[in-house]
């Protein structure tokens, strides 16, 4: 399915789209540490770019990026789903189309938020790691080391406390904490299994932390969901993963500066047809640009889409939500303990019907998380509704008016998020609930089996031809393009002090290649030197103000026909002129003519500034220090975290086998 998502960037080239940038190679830059005078809205995307992209090919890194976050947004709605309802494969295949084929994730492609989606594939995971985690600290107390755990021996009914005590954990058991037996050894085993559930945490917050929206979704996940004991520690992680950003915003001071209220209704949830804004959100679409949409969503596709996904979400929200009866849920048990069956040579599913089992019907921690998910579903939904109407518009205008930062929280449809990690775990309830009903009361396991595999075909069908344009690169929308050698070329040419000046004004472009859709200029992440940018944004019509206050004095005094020695004044040590794409120039052509002329072709023509110097302040070289250190952090938060994570689960494996292995006495 990612692949059928986004198959159209394997191909050569680089992706360019709207607010999407991929380039050869970008450089360490004080921008890229989000140390520019604009808010630090790409950290530490950029950083990792420049990181890496002097050993791999930028485009190659961007692609493998929204690839695998693509893909892992799938797979964590199928883990998810299996791991808190004990679902089978067709069930856990409906949470993964839920997941990944919905208008939030092709709107965001269309919108260029490739980094978003890294944020958006760990909601699951981070729900994971939080459930893992409230369950470990449910088996701290010593009875959970020493006597039968008082549920297992409440639901089963069926064996003795000896019993227990001499059987070995199954894998599953010691995934959730439910460490049983003899005192030998199982400390041990717990501890390491709860440093692993906190190691994955923070590989969570590391990957969502590729930009500050993406930490805001996955600390609100966790958050809501590891109860309280666990908030200190998780709060610890999440600002530890979002050092990059937090440490640029406090040393560059961009985000001492309110933002403009004007951006509040330009990024204000947009209504689809026939749905309303409420509908159009609790249908996962909704984005402000509606030139980010796809086609099926302007026509009458996107109610029918909606109304299947909100039928599907509504069937299976009271199994979701832990309320069903006896009878229910015997014949779900029937039906899944047949499909497990089946399927029993995965051991991940074997092993959840082994937990089930021995567990009971309801595992209270995962009934929390369950609730807790539903509970961040609503408000997922309502309040980007709420933040759309006139009054709620007032008060965000408010709000980002008069509170540094809180210009973050103005595009609310990103946060729309938060609700698929509910809504995946609805629909794979929602396809069990199905199969029941329509499975025979009795009948051959295979039968049963056959059916299940029936509906969850049937229902990915449902869900996917609505929106059937979100294959081939959403309608054929992401297509890599390619860049001009001139590029190359001024990036060889620039070797003196001083940041970059760009014209024509604003720092949208329509170059050929993009055809009629504007994108961010190249030129920050493909220079070796600061790019100056204003951070205005035009939007139907209107222009959002940015944070760039020296960016804008520099190009008023290009546009104004200003001297040499006025930009060397400001810090500037080149101007790029870029010929293939339309925008301001004003009277530039008197400041260029006092300029050296050190590369010109058909598309780009670079000037240097005579006798600049850099624009620098004394702290800089602290200030880098600091932010380098941050980075190292988040790196080491998201290499370390899900290594750790693995070693952990490997060790306790192996513990659990040398356990079962052992002869009884």
């Amino acid at each position: 399915m990612a692949v059928l998502i986004a198959g159209p960037l394997l191909g050569p080239g680089y992706l360019l789209l709207r607010d999407a940038v991929s380039t050869p190679r970008s450089y360490m830059t004080d921008s890229a540490l989000g140390l520019g005078d604009a808010a630090p809205r790409a950290v530490p995307q950029d950083a990792l770019l420049a990181a890496l992209t002097p050993l791999v090919d930028g485009g190659v890194i961007v692609k493998a990026i929204l690839l695998v976050a693509l893909w892992a947004a799938g797979f964590g709605a199928a883990v998810l789903s299996r791991e808190l309802l004990r679902v089978s494969t067709g069930p856990q295949l409906v949470a993964v189309t839920v997941a990944m084929w919905n208008p939030y994730v092709a709107e965001r492609l269309l919108q260029g938020h490739w980094s978003l989606l890294t944020g958006y594939a760990a909601l699951p995971w981070t729900a994971l790691a939080a459930y893992r985690i409230r369950a470990r600290r449910a088996s701290t107390s010593d009875a959970a080391f020493r006597r039968t755990p008082p549920t297992a021996a409440a639901t089963t009914g069926r064996a003795t406390n000896t019993a227990h005590k001499m059987r070995a954990p199954s894998a599953a058991e010691g995934d959730h904490g439910t460490i049983i037996g003899t005192d030998y050894g199982k400390k041990s085993a717990f501890h390491g299994g709860a440093v692993g559930s906190w190691a994955a945490l923070a590989g969570c917050f590391a990957a969502a932390g590729l930009t500050p929206t993406g930490a805001l979704l996955a600390g609100s996940t966790a958050l809501v969901l590891v109860g309280r004991r666990n908030l200190l520690g998780t709060l610890a992680l999440l600002l530890a993963s979002s050092a990059p950003w937090l440490t640029a915003t406090a040393l560059s001071g961009a985000g001492s500066e309110p933002s403009d209220p004007a951006g509040i209704a330009a990024f204000a949830a947009r209504a689809e047809p026939a749905l309303g804004t409420l509908g159009s959100l609790a249908g996962l679409g909704g984005i402000w640009n509606a030139d980010a949409v796809p086609g099926s969503r302007t026509t009458p596709l996107a109610l029918i889409a909606t109304a299947l996904l909100l039928a599907l979400v509504a069937t299976g929200i009271r199994t979701t939500a832990g309320i069903k009866t006896r009878a229910t849920r015997r014949r779900a048990d029937d039906v899944e303990s047949d499909t497990v069956t089946t399927h029993s040579a995965h051991p991940d599913i074997a092993t959840s019907a082994d937990h089930a089992a021995c567990a009971g019907d309801i595992d209270r921690a995962a009934l929390r998380i369950r609730r807790g998910l539903l509970v961040l579903a609503v408000f997922a939904v309502v309040l980007p509704a709420v933040g759309a109407t006139s009054w709620g518009m007032s008060g965000m205008e408010w709000l980002v008016a008069r509170v540094p930062g809180a210009g973050l929280l103005r595009d609310t449809q990103k946060y729309v998020a938060l609700a698929m990690p509910a809504y995946a775990l609805c629909a794979a309830a929602g396809c069990r609930a199905i199969a029941v009903r329509c499975a025979p009361h009795t009948g051959a396991a295979h039968s049963r089996t056959t059916g299940m595999a029936l509906t969850a075909t049937a229902l990915i069908a449902l869900l996917t031809l609505p929106l059937f344009d979100v294959a081939r690169g959403v309608g054929g929308a992401l297509r890599p393009v390619h860049y001009p050698i001139g590029w190359q070329r001024v990036a060889e040419r620039i070797d003196g002090p001083g940041d970059i000046a760009v014209l024509p004004g604003g720092m949208f472009r329509k170059f050929p290649d993009t055809g009629k859709v504007a994108v961010l200029d190249p030129a920050p992440r493909m220079l070796p030197r600061d790019v100056l940018q204003t951070g205005e944004l035009p939007v139907d019509g209107h222009t959002v103000a940015g944070e760039g206050v020296r960016a804008q004095e520099v190009e008023t005094a290009l546009l104004h026909g200003a001297s040499a020695q006025r930009l060397g004044e400001l810090g500037v040590g080149w101007v790029l002129v870029e010929h293939s794409t339309p925008g301001p120039l004003g009277a530039s052509k008197t400041t260029l003519a006092q300029l050296d002329s050190v590369y010109n072709d058909s598309q780009l023509t670079l000037y240097r500034v005579p006798d600049a110097t850099d624009h620098v302040a004394e702290s800089q070289s602290a200030h880098r220090v600091i932010a380098y250190a941050a980075h190292i952090l988040w790196a080491a938060l998201l290499v370390g975290g899900p290594l750790l994570a693995a070693i952990v689960r490997r060790h306790r494996s192996r513990f659990t086998a040398s356990f079962r292995s052992a002869p009884s006495s």
